[in-house]
């Protein structure tokens, strides 16, 4: 019987195989002709064409989305089987990658190795911007470099020269981020910069609690002084017992 023309879409189901004696590539293609299970069908494919093998041991892998042309050779006899002989080859869709980085330890520790170094500058340039120029103030000596032998790592050492002053702003960053950390953090993950922190330090400290408090008092009808002479007390401790605040 004659060959059949035909031009599947498919599935690479599986690596394709080179028959190196009369140069043949073997592959199989499951078509989904309805959305149905049991309708899928698995077609073997053949081809010499050099352009398909080619096509198909560089371009694809299993999972891939081809469409296939040639001629579907039917059995000579009730035993034998069917198969597409193939003409061309087109990929219609790359089936995405799988992640294998778990299954590679030199890439994964390459990957890790590349993130040590990557938070190592992005800290070095951190407290250097911190210290500004080095100055003769300069006293405390901060050391970066990864741990255990460094070998090749050299270029990821780092030293800081910083003064008391700016070790004692980096001491409350610190603080201040580990206050974060234990407990709810804003989801923005905004966290204010020294000098802001510095500025509404600088406001509070400026503030005159005893003036405040009589300020308070003042617009507050007597009745109602016990109260607030309370929570004052309550928010900023034991200020001053105004009994008279237009005095």
């Amino acid at each position: 019987m004659d060959a059949i023309p035909l031009a599947l879409d498919g599935y690479l189901s599986a690596e394709p195989v080179f028959e190196e004696q009369d140069g043949t590539a073997c592959w199989r293609l499951t078509c989904s002709p309805t959305d149905r299970l049991v309708d899928d069908a698995t077609v073997p494919c053949t081809s010499r064409n050099l352009d398909v093998v080619n096509a198909l041991f560089t371009e694809c892998r299993p999972g891939d989305l081809l469409r296939v042309t040639g001629y579907l050779a039917l059995p000579d006899n009730a035993g034998g089987g069917l198969h597409l002989q193939a003409d061309t080859l087109e990929v219609l869709f790359e089936a995405p990658a799988l992640d294998t980085p778990d299954n590679d330890p030199d890439t994964d520790a390459s990957s890790v190795e590349t993130d040590r170094n990557t938070a190592i500058e992005a800290l070095a340039e951190a407290l250097t911007s911190l210290a500004g120029e080095p100055g003769t103030d300069a006293s405390i000596r901060i050391h970066i470099s990864p741990t255990g032998v460094l070998g090749s790592g050299g270029e990821h050492c780092h030293s800081i020269e910083i003064t008391p002053g700016r070790a004692h702003q980096l001491a409350d960053q610190v603080d201040a981020m580990s206050c974060y950390l234990d407990s709810e953090r804003p989801d923005t993950g905004t966290v204010l910069d020294s000098q802001t922190i510095a500025d509404i330090t600088e406001l509070f400290e400026d503030i005159d609690l005893i003036s405040l408090t009589g300020a308070v008092l003042s617009s507050t009808r007597p009745e109602h002084r016990p109260k607030v002479t309370q929570a004052i007390d309550d928010m900023f401790g034991d200020v001053s017992d105004l009994e008279d605040p237009e005095l």
